[in-house]
């Protein structure tokens, strides 16, 4: 009788400890502290958000207008909190729908972990209705991809989703789980992932590079320091703060390194780059020895390879091996986290000043401020510029908001003439260039950091990309402001197009719909300037809106974005007009 009683126990425990893999799903989700999620739902994925429904006073989930925006949103999200960023989409064209995200945060490093229904396991490779091999098409784009098949894999590989995409390098990570597999009971235990053998996801330190590294700046005249993103993902800001003050070293950012250093810091000389700052990109190809900390030499910043620098001896501080002489030749790789990696050569650098090369970096800036700054910010011209724009919202702002652009001239402008006083405050697409990027991404900077000031710059092509999640914004009530400098073109390749196809404007002529009506259509609050002394007047209104605002800025047609290295020019060939 006592081992019917225990037997019939144990049966009992084995119910309660079992549970659907759909809510295997949920409860891995809560056990890495996710609490917001982005998606939109389908048939292949319906049980998962079944149990969704469920755990709702714990996570909560954002129906965008569509799964681009999603990932969007997401990307958004953990660019501003560092967290990592999580999506859900059914199968088929939900899934395909992710790739443009995905694809965005694989070439910027932006962790995230995305979770797609799939048809049944039985069907797997029939051309089922709504079934796409997303696995082989994410392949290339994500760190990591797996199809779960079978319920009792759900807690291991998610656990082990979350630990790649947010260790070492960030970046996205796609698991497809099969309709059956959802439905399939299974004992539930979850052990947070923190080592995967074969996979290592910060190099160790070599101190031998560490001394040599330091051996060159100690001897240099003229180093130069071009900071990346790295800096912002290792959360190394004071690091590098206090390797640059303590030799005095000019320090430049690429356009994902923006707000790692304060704009008004002192060794701040701007940013590198196509559209970077004149200062900057002359003295690359001046300094003798080039620090790139977290950044992976792109093609945009470094123009043509072949006269990138070839005078200066190059030290490369970076966590992804994969990234060493991938295209500049190092003199000394030294791997790891920034964060860890500047504090442990800290010992080694020498105090210097170098106040005669600081002053080449100023007085180059007097030039460009003269020739183009001055015009682009506070013009004599009719028309508005957004230039003007960026600095009227400098003005209200004053550095502290967060600034998410889309891609395209205004972009540029943003990231030249935005002032950020606080890190992770610049949130563009850098290395996909995704138009349609900056609506979707707003809302999710906004959701990550609530109590910060959060405002989209767009331009009228990209805005008109995702413009349907603006009923995300009205379902959601997230107060994002919205600036789209309007100027009827797709601005940057029309001006390519001025400046290399003797102005044949093909196809980059918008005619565009009524946005205010748009956007009040979705109850957001919205108005339009076109004279010079409207404008501040209304950015003050935007920013002191407590809901969503939409501002629409007409902008001259012609306003161009300089300086600027043409395609195949080394960076000592800026144009300054």
């Amino acid at each position: 009788m006592e081992i019917q009683e225990q037997k019939k126990m144990e049966k009992i425990t084995q119910k309660i400890l079992q549970i659907s893999g759909a809510e295997a799903v949920i409860k891995s989700l809560l056990a890495e502290n996710v609490d917001l999620i982005y998606g939109y739902p389908g048939g292949a994925i319906m049980p998962i958000y079944d149990k969704l429904y469920l755990y709702s006073a714990q996570l909560k989930h954002i129906l965008t207008r569509h799964e681009q925006g999603a990932t969007h949103a997401a990307q958004g999200f953990s660019r501003v909190t560092g967290k990592t960023g999580v999506v859900f989409a059914t199968s088929g064209p939900g899934a395909t729908n992710l790739i443009t995200g995905i694809a965005d945060a694989q070439i910027d490093s932006t962790p995230m972990v995305c979770i797609t229904g799939q048809v049944s396991s039985h069907l797997l490779g029939t051309d089922a209705f709504q079934e796409t091999d997303i696995v082989s098409i994410s392949t290339p784009i994500t760190k990591w991809n797996y199809q779960i098949t079978k319920a009792k894999e759900i807690p291991e590989i998610l656990a082990k989703a979350f630990y790649i995409a947010n260790s070492g390098r960030p970046g996205p990570v796609l698991i497809d789980i099969t309709k059956d597999a959802q439905f399939e009971m299974l004992d539930f235990n979850y052990k947070k992932c923190t080592n995967i053998r074969s996979y290592t996801a910060t190099p160790k330190i070599e101190e031998s590079k560490i001394k040599a590294a330091a051996q060159l700046i100690n001897n240099a005249k003229k180093p130069f320091v071009v900071m990346g993103q790295g800096v912002l993902l290792g959360e190394a800001e004071q690091e590098l703060k206090a390797f640059i003050e303590k030799a005095n070293i000019p320090t430049a950012t690429t356009a994902l390194g923006l707000s790692g250093l304060e704009s008004n810091h002192n060794l701040y000389v701007g940013m590198v780059g196509m559209h970077g700052n004149y200062a900057p990109n002359i003295m690359t190809n001046e300094c003798d020895v080039l620090i790139a900390i977290g950044m992976r030499f792109d093609d945009r910043v470094t123009g043509d390879l072949s006269r990138y620098a070839k005078q200066a001896k190059i030290i490369h501080f970076e966590i992804d091996p994969a990234e060493i002489d991938k295209n500049v030749k190092t003199d000394v790789a030294v791997l790891g986290n920034v964060k860890e990696t500047l504090a442990v050569i800290m010992p080694f650098i020498a105090k210097k000043t170098h106040s005669e090369w600081n002053k080449k970096f100023k007085d180059l800036y007097k030039i460009e401020y003269e020739t183009v700054i001055k015009n682009q910010l506070y013009p004599t011209k009719k028309g508005l510029t957004m230039g003007e724009v960026l600095e009227n919202i400098n003005k209200e702002t004053k550095g502290e908001a967060i600034i998410v652009s889309d891609v395209g001239q205004h972009q540029m402008f943003a990231c030249r003439y935005a002032k950020f006083n606080k890190t992770r405050s610049k949130v563009t697409s850098g290395g996909l260039g995704t138009m349609g990027f900056a609506l979707p991404a707003a809302i999710g900077a906004k959701m990550g950091m609530p109590n910060r000031e959060v405002i989209a710059i767009i331009g009228d092509g990209g805005y008109q990309m995702t413009i349907q999640e603006l009923g995300t914004i009205f379902q959601t009530k997230v107060p994002v402001k919205i600036v789209v400098l309007n100027n009827s073109f797709l601005g940057m390749v029309r001006q390519w197009q001025e400046l290399f196809f003797d102005k044949r404007y093909a196809s980059t002529e918008m005619v565009n719909p009524n946005f205010i009506k748009i956007a009040e259509g979705y109850d957001i609050k919205a108005r339009k300037v076109e004279q010079r002394e409207d404008l501040q007047v209304a950015i003050k209104e935007m920013v002191a809106s407590k809901e969503s605002y939409f501002l629409e800025v007409i902008i001259e047609k012609e306003d161009n974005i300089f300086p600027m290295i043409p395609t195949g020019s080394s960076v000592s060939e800026i144009r300054l007009k």
